[in-house]
């Protein structure tokens, strides 16, 4: 049966390729057909994946292979992408219905989705740079599917620029792999990196490979300022943007984990991830407090959130970043395709001001409470920054009601469980960090390169910029703010000009043929 699982998992993604196949005029005149095909083989391709996901567990290890690489990472990927992708190729089936372009989009869809699952089981170099191109390149196309909008064809421009130097820094690290380590398999290479970590060897060479491979996430992961792309993918229609949580938005964060031993022995790789991911998950966070579009504001937390993804890569978390990769997939594919009925549902009443005076002790038991549940279940912060970090940020959520519990008299039972809850809410995220390390032990290294107090220090810098981010909208709420928040709330809501500058610069009259 072990042998069988490599078919299974090119099943999804070769029936997808045949549907993609199809010439697009062909595919609109038969478009009923096109939908129903496409989703059917999305649906194939979700079923293989549980299959082998469910076997490899039971077996309990790995299948490296020249073409195929099945382990728990690919494995979780593989059954993210193709769940997501089944739920969106449904979802397109009815959403669509009626445009006479549906069928060139299901052809489109199928190509994409058959590029990043290929992507994910990759098990040689060759096949993962292909499938990499080939991802946004078909991307691109959905993009324009509209492309009489100016908005889209300004979108599809960014993101051909960004991904076309992403594309240049994978190929350009992967020769170098191939010329250092004298093979194209991905399992050889772990096994290379993990040689050179036991003998405490590196290298100028395996530096510059892993800055590459960072500066490849970086991009495709739209970390600041190379960001612009992915809040202008609104001209697009909304299963596109569900679509990019399914390994298209995170295929960087799974580079860096798919070579984990090899970015794990460079310092300047791992400090670049941290300082950009740390910089893009502040500034996406800020700037998603002012947006009042709906789909914008979830763009824009999809901005912040993988920063974190990349910040806990920085951190050599790559563990707790496929977790992070997982859950955020999960929770903003479910929150696009559920926007229209955000927007539709009655807006809440505003929130009324909290006691400043109880907001920044709470804010310090918060944190505090994070710490001490680290350190008592064997993750104290020194051991495992990145999960201090993100339950510390995890835990503000629960601040305002923290506070308002501590501000209100003679209510000794709300604030016990007020309390309480964030105790259990820590317990839980330091329980599923754990979780996520044992499952992807065998999969990742054991130890990243020796770090500086810069890292630390970042650490610490980040959960005060989130300290004081919800400081600030905390005193938003306020009927009179003041002049100086008023003005940081419009710099903020205009994303602090960068992406306009760019803008600026790459909106020249262009035209883009849609219908190709």
């Amino acid at each position: 049966m072990r042998t069988l699982l490599p078919v299974l998992a090119a099943l999804g993604p070769l029936l997808l390729v045949l549907l993609g196949l199809v010439p697009a005029a062909a595919a609109d005149r038969a478009s009923r057909r096109m939908r129903l095909a496409v989703t059917a083989a999305a649906g194939i391709a979700a079923l293989s994946a549980a299959v082998v996901a469910l076997a490899l567990a039971l077996g309990g290890r790995a299948l490296p292979g020249a073409i195929i690489q099945l382990d728990s990472v690919s494995a979780t990927m593989l059954l993210l992408v193709s769940s997501i992708g089944a739920v969106v190729a449904d979802y397109s089936r009815r959403y669509l219905d009626g445009d006479p372009g549906q069928g060139r989009f299901m052809k489109w869809l199928a190509l994409t989705l058959a590029s990043v699952l290929a992507l994910v089981i990759a098990g040689n170099l060759l096949l993962l740079a292909a499938a990499w191109v080939a991802t946004s390149l078909c991307l691109n196309r959905l993009l324009l599917f509209y492309g009489t909008r100016p908005g889209a064809v300004l979108a599809a421009r960014k993101k051909a620029i960004v991904s076309r130097v992403g594309d240049a820094a994978l190929v350009l690290a992967f020769l170098l792999l191939w010329q250092g380590f004298g093979t194209l398999g991905v399992a050889e290479l772990r096994e290379a990196a993990s040689a050179l970590a036991a003998r405490g060897e590196g290298g100028l060479l395996v530096g510059v490979i892993a800055l590459l491979l960072a500066v490849a996430a970086v991009l495709t992961s739209a970390q600041f300022p190379a960001h612009g792309w992915l809040i202008e993918v609104m001209e697009t229609p909304t299963p596109v943007s569900a679509l990019l949580h399914a390994g298209i938005i995170n295929a960087g964060g799974f580079l860096i984990i798919r070579f984990a031993d090899v970015v794990a022995l460079s310092p300047a790789a791992l400090d670049l991830l941290l300082i950009v991911g740390a910089a893009t998950s502040v500034i996406g966070a800020a700037v998603m407090l002012t947006q009042t579009s709906v789909k914008v504001a979830l763009a824009w937390s999809t901005v912040a959130q993988m920063g974190f993804m990349v910040m806990q890569l920085g951190l050599g978390a790559f563990a707790a970043a496929l977790l992070h990769i997982v859950a955020h997939a999960l929770y903003k594919a479910h929150a696009f395709l559920s926007s229209g009925s955000v927007v539709a549902a009655r807006r809440p009443a505003p929130l009324p001001p909290l006691p400043k005076r109880v907001l920044l002790p709470a804010l310090c038991v918060a944190v505090a409470i994070v710490l001490a549940v680290g350190a008592a279940l064997g993750m104290p912060a020194a051991e495992a920054p990145a999960a201090a970090v993100l339950g510390s940020v995890l835990v503000m959520a629960l601040v305002p009601t923290l506070a308002t519990a501590a501000a209100a008299p003679g209510s000794a039972a709300f604030v016990l469980r007020a309390w309480a809850m964030a105790g259990g809410v820590a317990v839980l995220w330091f329980g599923l960090q754990a979780g996520a390390a044992a499952l992807f032990a065998s999969a990742l290294p054991e130890a990243t390169a020796p770090r500086s107090l810069f890292a630390a220090l970042l650490c610490v810098l980040t959960v005060l910029a989130f300290a004081a981010l919800l400081v600030l909208n905390v005193a938003r709420r306020s009927p009179v703010p003041g002049r100086l928040l008023g003005a940081l709330y419009v710099h903020l809501l205009n994303g602090a000009y960068v992406n306009a500058a760019i803008n600026a610069r790459l909106a020249r009259p262009a035209s883009a043929k849609g219908g190709q």
